[in-house]
């Protein structure tokens, strides 16, 4: 099959420089508020080679991202580009011995005799990624060429080995353009406008979008300068003390990116402007491959609704967790994101951005994000990944990046192999109203440590490489895990190990993803969700952060009728509150303002933050009940459950196509575009033929 050229880079380094881009946009009052951890940087030189064959002689067009020469059968001796044949210039005059810079210079085009040759271009770009674009009848950049940043490892498609391990290729993603190099990647905007304009002063105006929205501000006309205070809420965009994003802008100045619903702007010493519009900026997506869902409950459909808005808002270049005050991407925001994602948009590139970008590059000095459960959520999304995707490839290219990472994380654990952070570590688990160490040995981290392990293992076995570890270190890791936390008088997973002694508090946290991750045996589940889950004495979560995973382990236990009110109840709750998009947290006992609070500060919390979507997952999931059994789709399942609801109707998107689930309280019809499935309503079970409605009665 013939491939069409694309440009091409080191792996992963697209990500790193884009991600550094994106995380040094955070701005707090004006000042840059860069990230805390390491952030790495692109290879500055690299070299693409590739063996070719041609029957006769061809012109070849060669750009490249950074100044590059030509070696041909291993001689730096670059044949001489045709004169006027494709620069912006009008030639290419540039000597034997090529030494350009493609993108400024233009086109380069080359005669490259008949027969097999050898091409390899050395590329450097201090400033973005290294990368090439060639294109001919028989020469084209695509993914197997081979690629060195001159540690002398040739990365192949194949998965070469030298002395060991697994490498991969060239990375290249949508860019098929010679004239849109990844440097100059971007989102789309549409301009938006206002909805209301109120007079607060004499020369001040506050205007509202009507709802949370995200890009560039704009003022039309503007003669002087103008101050600008942007607020998710009225009250913050009015407190120019303490709102958190503001501008100083002059004539003929541009802004950057911003979240926001209010503006407030004043005209300083005669200033004035004519209108004010939004450039709205976001990742575009085709609604007719995307998820829905529709049920009796309208309550329920504008949760969806928000909870599709939100995700899309947090959904940029990468996953991010808000858009108006870290704009970062964090792991264990990203992997809900993801699981989102795949019920509602399945934007695979995205996650993968995400994904190469949160991991960066060797050597590891810290754990993901500084977190270690940020650590061990990076290994489990790749495990959804694959599962939703069948995508082995990605794999494969992430495999020397996942040793190296859980490496680091071995080297770290104590003298009993158990997770334990160090005093650089920040254990995070979830932001918390209720007293609860993050010291010592915590079960939810050992819990979280094994699965990782298991997914290193599992992987291990799939790409049929070799791995120290075995079943038998998983499972010696699993008794002593249980044996240290398990109370069977209590029923349930006990907190953590600190200086020796166990600290017996009880949280919904080590025992919901004992549930989700199969850590518990089916008796166990039961007593967990009985006396942990589902018991009024246990503290509360009160962010969707954690609320994801507890509702998700009631799902599995096959409790969407105790899940379908506590959705209407939390989320619904910020809706009645004047949601437009979801909040980083809620607290249905706070009141007015003190929603907005967070930090220690009147507006530090996020009214705009991915892990709020979770309702996407959820009623996918758990209510269509559609998820793959076996990587990509080939085989699924359709588990419907209504959960009090007198019918739903939704689609969710997956490799093939889609899979439409309608159910009401008599019969389950499902129509699907690929894939083998199975319908599973109560007792009965019948097969899902691609491209045939199927209809259960029940």
């Amino acid at each position: 099959m013939e491939s069409n050229a694309t440009w091409i880079w080191y792996p992963g380094d697209f990500e790193v420089w884009l991600g550094n881009k994106f995380n040094n946009r955070r701005t707090e009052r004006g000042a840059m508020f860069p990230p805390f951890w390491k952030q790495d940087s692109h290879w500055p030189t690299v070299v693409f080679t590739k063996t070719v064959e041609l029957a006769e002689a061809e012109t070849i067009a060669v750009v490249a991202e950074g100044h590059f020469n030509l070696a041909i059968d291993g001689k730096l001796r670059g044949t001489l580009p045709l004169k006027g044949a494709g620069s912006k210039s009008g030639q290419c005059a540039a000597p034997p011995l090529l030494s350009r810079g493609g993108v400024g210079g233009g086109v380069c085009n080359f005669i490259l005799p008949a027969g097999k040759h050898n091409l390899a271009l050395k590329v450097w770009n201090q400033a973005t990624p290294p990368a090439l674009f060639i294109d001919s009848l028989t020469v084209k950049t695509d993914s197997s060429w081979l690629v060195t940043y001159e540690d002398k490892i040739w990365i192949d498609e194949n998965g070469v080995a030298h002395g060991s391990g697994i490498y991969v290729p060239a990375a290249s993603w949508n860019f098929d353009c010679p004239d849109t190099p990844p440097s100059a990647y971007q989102l789309e905007c549409k301009e938006l406008a206002p909805v209301s304009k109120e007079q607060i002063k004499e020369n001040a105006f506050l205007y509202d979008f009507g709802k949370e929205t995200f890009g560039y501000l704009k003022l039309s006309d503007l003669k002087g300068t103008v101050h600008i205070y942007y607020g998710e809420s009225r009250e913050e965009a009015l407190d120019k003390e303490h709102c958190e994003t503001l501008d100083i802008l002059h004539e003929g100045d541009v802004l950057g990116s911003k979240a926001f619903r209010y503006v407030y702007i004043e005209k300083m010493d005669g200033a004035d402007y004519e209108c004010v519009a939004v450039d709205y900026e976001y990742a575009p997506f085709d609604p007719t491959k995307s998820g829905s869902f529709r049920c009796n409950d309208d309550e329920l459909n504008r949760i969806w609704e928000v909870s599709a808005y939100t995700l899309d808002l947090t959904t940029r270049e990468f996953f991010c967790d808000g858009i108006k005050r870290d704009r970062w991407t964090w792991s264990g925001d990203a992997i809900q994101s993801y699981l989102m994602n795949y019920y509602l948009r399945f934007d695979t590139e995205c996650v993968k951005r995400t994904i190469r970008q949160l991991r960066g590059k060797d050597p590891v000095t810290a754990h993901v994000n500084t977190i270690m459960d940020y650590t061990f959520y990076w290994f489990k999304s790749i495990a959804d990944y694959y599962q939703y995707t069948g995508d082995l490839d990605f794999i494969r290219e992430l495999w020397p990046k996942m040793v190296t990472l859980m490496d680091y994380v071995l080297s770290r654990t104590n003298a009993d192999g158990l997770a334990e952070a160090r005093p650089d570590d920040w254990i995070f688990v979830d932001w918390v109203d209720f007293p609860m160490h993050k010291r010592g040995v915590l079960a939810f981290e050992q819990i979280l440590f094994w699965k990782a392990l298991e997914t290193m293992l599992f992987f291990a076995n799939r790409l049929a490489v070799s791995y120290p570890l075995n079943n038998d270190y998983i499972a010696a890791l699993h008794q002593k895990i249980r044996k240290a936390f398990w109370s069977a008088d209590r029923h349930a997973y006990l907190h953590a190990i600190e200086n020796g002694k166990l600290n017996e508090q009880i949280t919904k946290f080590p025992n919901m993803f004992a549930i989700l991750y199969d850590f518990a045996d089916e008796e166990e589940k039961k007593q967990i969700m009985d006396n942990v889950l589902i018991n009024p004495d246990i503290d509360a979560i009160t962010t969707p952060y954690m609320r994801f995973y507890e509702l998700e382990a009631l799902c599995q236990m096959g409790q969407q009728a105790k899940v379908l009110p506590e959705i209407k109840t939390y989320w619904g709750g910020m809706l009645r509150e004047g949601a437009t998009t979801f909040w980083e947290k809620y607290n249905p006992d706070e009141t007015g303002t003190e929603h907005l609070a967070m930090y220690g500060r009147p507006y530090g919390k996020s009214l705009c933050h991915a892990w709020g979507a979770s309702p996407l997952y959820l009623l996918g999931r758990y209510f269509l009940g559609v998820r793959p059994t076996t990587p990509g789709y080939e085989e699924y399942e359709v588990r419907p459950v209504l959960g009090g609801l007198d019918w739903l109707d939704g689609e969710v998107p997956t490799p093939f196509g889609k899979i439409r689930v309608k159910m009401n309280r008599h019969e389950v019809t499902v129509l699907s575009d690929g894939g083998k499935g199975t319908l599973i309503v109560g007792d009965q079970t019948i097969d899902i033929p691609a491209n045939k409605e199927t209809t259960l009665n029940y």
